[in-house]
């Protein structure tokens, strides 16, 4: 299930998958997994929980967790995690994006990124309005997708330094 992509001078491949698809996913076969999810009363939602284990527990059957956590050469992660904060604004977010970081560090992968990217709380006309965030009704907008964007851009260049240009596999895990 693999799409050849092109942004600017990025060539590869990439696979955009959500947690059911991605069962048999092996992340080593990835110079980039990027899992997006969103924040709900500071946590992952349980199956994105419940899939980050059991791959852990996978990877750990397989001898491939070690102490220490040496980084494995060309391996990385990018943490992306929309919230609303309508309470405590990003500080909503932040526990579940380094929850999720973990399951990555623990293999070796470098985490590369952790993105917090605000969006609308569904069902709660009240939260999307007055919380501590303000008026985030119909986020993430064109601004906020123009910024993810830019900062993709950056991130590839700052993996990837300046050797354009290049190629690059991605799994993207969303839920």
């Amino acid at each position: 299930m693999r799409h050849p992509r092109e942004a600017g001078d990025c060539r590869g491949s990439s696979s955009f998958l959500k947690t059911g698809e991605a069962k048999y996913v092996d992340w080593f076969e990835y110079d980039l997994v990027c899992v997006g999810f969103p924040s709900y009363q500071w946590h992952l939602p349980e199956e994105v929980d419940i899939f980050l284990k059991n791959k852990l527990n996978g990877y750990r059957q397989q001898g491939r967790i070690k102490p220490g956590s040496p980084k494995v050469s060309g391996k990385n992660a990018l943490v992306i995690c929309t919230y609303s904060g309508p309470h405590t604004g990003i500080s909503e977010a932040i526990p579940a994006g380094k929850y999720v970081g973990q399951f990555f560090d623990h293999l070796g992968f470098t985490i590369l990124d952790e993105w917090y990217v605000v969006g609308e709380f569904h069902g709660s006309e009240e939260h999307n309005s007055k919380g501590r965030l303000g008026d985030i009704r119909g986020r993430p907008d064109q601004e906020d997708l123009k910024k993810n964007k830019a900062d993709a851009a950056q991130l590839l260049k700052r993996m990837l330094g300046s050797s354009y240009p290049f190629t690059v596999t991605c799994c993207w895990l969303i839920s």
